[in-house]
């Protein structure tokens, strides 16, 4: 199983070569921890939209806890822990913030080192720091703090995190800890005899029980490898000398104080858990023991490499393999190891008992409606049995609690996004053989097709897809349903198409499984989105509950039916059928047409995910150039290699994932089809290594130095006439060979049988 227990340089953000020939030493952790500074951000974001919201974490793949500078001391939907711009550091934080999100921490903890007068709350014991004099990687970050002449760093492993603060001056010397609740909650004590300080912070809910406990702590035990000379604790401005514990009081917090000489380190190492101090021990004892800090950092080092080396390119441009290493990184945090070292978590939602994962992780924190495009099938490539046991996380989540769930958080339901794409990432997975289903979970997957919560209190929990009678009834959402009891209301039409793509997904499921009666349901309901097309606009529209469809439409303009985009971008949300979007849209000359028209008013944003898949479409209308030639401008113009280098919000590694795809040179547009539509490669030789032993080479000369469209291809020297590849030839290994050049070739991927997978065409 891919459990990762431990789990040179780049300073400062801007620098572009690795220098050990490590590909680890590519990836440049504060990419997008800066405003963005690309073209579409700038035209479409809106306040954090126009942040990628990522941190520099210093973490094991897919870790517990995570561990960042904070530059920001509160758990607050929005506001992540560390902004570049920022000029003050507060502390290194053990963070649980969903990477490139907008969302909010949980459950964290800070530790803060201090020289001098003992400060204690954030904002006075911040020290002001320079990014010259910072060094960011996956596996170990550095900083010195100014303000106290502290040399300090931090590297981690898969449950803890591992400091050494090294104070340049002799006299006083204090660390701080602070659990991060917004909530007046939390606690701390301090053992002196042990030289622990140890604590926890309840976790909350937003979205659909929006500050609610979530019925789990964020625990955590600080262990020092110098005696406390004084320690006490504090809440606010009070401090308690020789006092060694409080609890559920406002920003509360302890500290020790030590006696050095000059230039002498401490070392604190921390060990977290989501289910009680005791495992939180466990997993310190059983990860730290018999490593210090320089070994633990090789090791993680030595993880990311294994997992970033899965996939080695070549080609002129260092800067684009900064950008493909920091994408790979960034599709790697998340979702999070939710279990400790013996297979413990907390039950989902709630509901009290602690349960045992066995030989399995137990993953939690989906970011759904973003992930399921591009980076669970990135995992079902590279990592298969990381994502197995991800699929199967969210099935242990309906069997303990009922339903699928839409988008998990904070271990437990929310409506925080819209579609059902639960059956998306687990229709993936099983149409490529990652995983199987028996006919209990099979049913869970029908339930949320067919069935709606039995009690409101069950449906107001997030239990359930939102307006499915409505969606059942009439074969889309009237806007005479407003969504209530969701986070996001109304959107009908958005959820209306979201729907129909659900509902194919699953028609793969049962088509493999042999149910013939609900493969003619649900197919039948994956055409769905021809009810809010309207043919008059050539776009989709918001309908009543009489047939009608609005009033003064103008489908440039951002509307309540439709999710975080205009009309005209949501239209193009078809996946599992693009062949009968173009027949709506009167033939492929129409349909090229209007997409034409739509990149040329600037509609495209690349900042958020629903359109994620509209460069590649020119694949199904006989243009596959137009998709090189999009495809190539966007990993140019939309990604960077400085702080401000991401679109929009990253949302869990997706944006990350889309450059992935691009620069491998296909994309899955449509998840649960285990194909990939071909964009091109961006550098001259990509050489994959499959979890299955094999190897997958792919070999396009001068696609690094702009050569970006794509002449002919080969697949293990056979002819590629197919503007798509298949995910079970590629898992075979072998090679893929393009000729590329520097005018397009019309006639390659043009002929109707050689374009990607639509329903309308079986």
């Amino acid at each position: 199983m891919y459990r990762l227990i431990f789990l040179s340089v780049l300073v400062p953000c801007c620098r572009l070569v690795a220098q050990s020939g490590s590909v680890v030493d590519y990836v440049n952790p504060l990419i997008g921890t800066a405003p963005s500074t690309t073209i579409r951000a700038m035209m479409h974001g809106e306040g954090s939209e126009n942040n990628a919201q990522v941190v520099p974490f210093v973490t094991v793949p897919f870790g517990m806890s995570n561990w960042t500078p904070q530059t920001r001391d509160k758990e607050t939907k929005c506001i992540a822990p560390y902004y570049y711009n920022d000029s003050v550091i507060q502390g290194f934080r053990g963070s649980h913030w969903l990477s490139g999100s907008c969302v909010q921490d949980y459950g964290s903890m800070t530790i803060m080192p201090v020289s001098g007068d003992l400060k204690w709350l954030p904002e006075e014991r911040g020290s002001s720091f320079s990014h010259d004099r910072e060094i960011s990687t996956p596996f170990y970050y550095a900083v010195h703090l100014d303000d106290y002449a502290i040399q300090a760093e931090m590297t981690a492993t898969r449950r803890c995190g591992l400091f050494r603060f090294t104070f340049e001056t002799g006299g006083d010397t204090h660390i701080v800890i602070q659990p991060n609740s917004d909530e007046g909650q939390g606690f701390i004590r301090i053992l002196p005899g042990q030289n622990e300080i140890v604590g926890w912070n309840p976790a909350h809910r937003i979205y659909q029980g929006w500050g609610k406990p979530a019925g789990f702590s964020g625990y955590f035990v600080a262990r020092f490898s110098h005696s406390f000379k004084s320690y006490g604790v504090f809440q606010y401005q009070i401090l308690s000398p020789g006092k060694t514990e409080l609890a559920n009081q406002g920003r509360l917090g302890g500290w020790a104080s030590f006696s050095l000489k000059e230039g002498g380190p401490i070392y604190v190492e921390i060990g977290t858990s989501f289910t009680s101090l005791e495992e939180a021990r466990r997993n310190l004892d059983a990860e730290t023991d018999g490593i210090d800090f320089d070994q633990a950092e090789n090791g993680l080092k030595a993880v990311w490499e294994q997992l970033l080396g899965k996939v080695q390119v070549e080609g002129t441009s260092e800067e684009d393999k900064v950008k493909f290493y920091t994408a790979l990184y960034h599709s790697f945090l998340q979702p999070r190891t939710f279990n400790d070292v013996d297979g413990s978590y907390p039950e989902f939602a709630g509901g009290g008992s602690i349960r045992n994962a066995g030989v399995r992780d137990y993953y939690a924190d989906f970011s759904m409606w973003d992930t399921y495009r591009a980076s669970h099938p990135l995992f079902n490539l590279l990592v298969p049995e990381a994502n197995a046991d991800m699929m199967y996380s969210l099935l242990d989540k309906a069997e303990q609690s009922g339903w699928l769930p839409i988008f998990p958080c904070w271990n437990s339901y929310t409506s925080a996004m819209i579609g059902d794409h639960v059956i998306s990432v687990i229709a993936d997975a099983y149409c490529k053989n990652v995983i199987e289903l028996s006919e209990d979970q099979y049913a869970l997957l029908l339930k949320n097709a067919f069935e709606s919560p039995g009690t409101v209190e069950e449906y107001k929990e997030g239990k359930g897809r939102r307006a499915l009678k409505s969606y059942l009834e009439h074969g889309y959402i009237p806007l005479e349903d407003g969504v209530p009891d969701s986070f996001h209301k109304k959107e009908q039409v958005s959820r209306t198409l979201e729907y129909a793509y659900d509902d194919f997904a699953l028609s793969r499921i049962a088509e493999k499984r042999g149910d013939a009666e609900r493969v003619e349901i649900l197919k039948k309901r994956a055409l769905n989105y021809r009810n809010v097309y309207s043919a008059t606009d050539a776009c989709v529209r918001g309908r009543r509950l009489d047939g009608s469809f609005t009033d003064d439409f103008n489908k440039t303009v951002r509307e309540p039916y439709i999710t975080e985009g205009t009309p005209y971008q949501y239209t193009w949300y078809v996946p599992q059928d693009v062949g009968g979007l173009m027949e709506l849209m009167g033939g492929e000359a129409d349909f090229n047409r209007n997409l034409d028209a739509f990149h040329e008013a600037g509609q495209y944003w690349h900042g958020n995910e629903p359109g994620h898949q509209i460069p590649f479409l020119y694949n199904y209308s006989g243009q596959s150039w137009k998709t090189q030639e999009l495809v190539a401008e966007i990993m140019k113009t939309e990604y960077g290699a400085d702080a401000g280098g991401l679109s929009g919000n990253d949302d869990a590694g997706q944006m990350s994932a889309w450059y992935v795809f691009a620069a491998l040179g296909f994309y899955p547009v449509c998840p649960s089809v285990p194909e990939y539509v071909i964009s091109g490669p961006h550098f001259d030789r990509i050489t994959i290594r499959l979890e299955n032993g094999r190897t997958l080479v792919i070999n396009a000369t001068g696609a690094s130095s702009g050569k970006k469209y794509i002449q002919k291809a080969q697949l293990n020297g056979a002819e590629l006439r197919q503007n798509y590849l298949n995910h079970i030839d590629l898992i075979r290994g072998g090679s893929i060979d393009f000729s590329m050049g520097d005018q397009p070739c019309k006639s390659w991927g043009a002929a109707p049988d050689a374009r990607p997978y639509s329903l309308s065409n079986e």
